[in-house]
């Protein structure tokens, strides 16, 4: 994989948005949550992303039932975190899954992860080292 440039690296503590819609963003940002015991918040969020841009009807299906039951249903060592009310309607969707079944549960997921694990990413270790790594990279070139 590219190594992010310092400005990009920098740019993830501007915004969450940018740190999220970066794919070297996220995956550091994973590689932070699983020292937190919470990457299933960030798995959860790729796979609904993935299922949004699916369009077979078949796939769907499949897709939105994996998702159930990796992280939704109760069960799951992987289970997210979502209020009952979230719930409810994923539950009443699963009846007919669309791309968009999970979309009210990835957004408290999102907000989740923004709230509560974005800003002790900032200054963690994880981050840190990467910046400096980053710096001094691009310093030398």
């Amino acid at each position: 994989s590219t190594k992010p440039t310092p400005e990009e690296v920098r740019g993830w503590a501007q915004s969450f948005d940018k740190l999220m819609k970066s794919p070297a963003g996220r995956n550091v940002f994973r590689e932070f949550l699983r020292t937190e015991y919470s990457e299933e918040n960030m798995l959860f969020w790729l796979a609904c992303e993935e299922l949004k841009n699916e369009c077979n009807k078949h796939t769907i299906d499949e897709k939105a039932r994996m998702i159930y039951e990796d992280y939704i249903s109760i069960l799951s060592p992987k289970e997210v975190s979502l209020d009952s009310r979230v719930r409810e309607v994923i539950n009443r969707k699963m009846q007919e899954p669309s791309s968009h079944t999970f979309d009210d549960a990835q957004l408290q997921i999102y907000t989740l992860m923004h709230r509560d694990s974005y800003p002790r990413f900032l200054t963690s270790a994880i981050y840190k080292s990467l910046l400096q790594s980053v710096s001094r990279s691009s310093s030398e070139s």
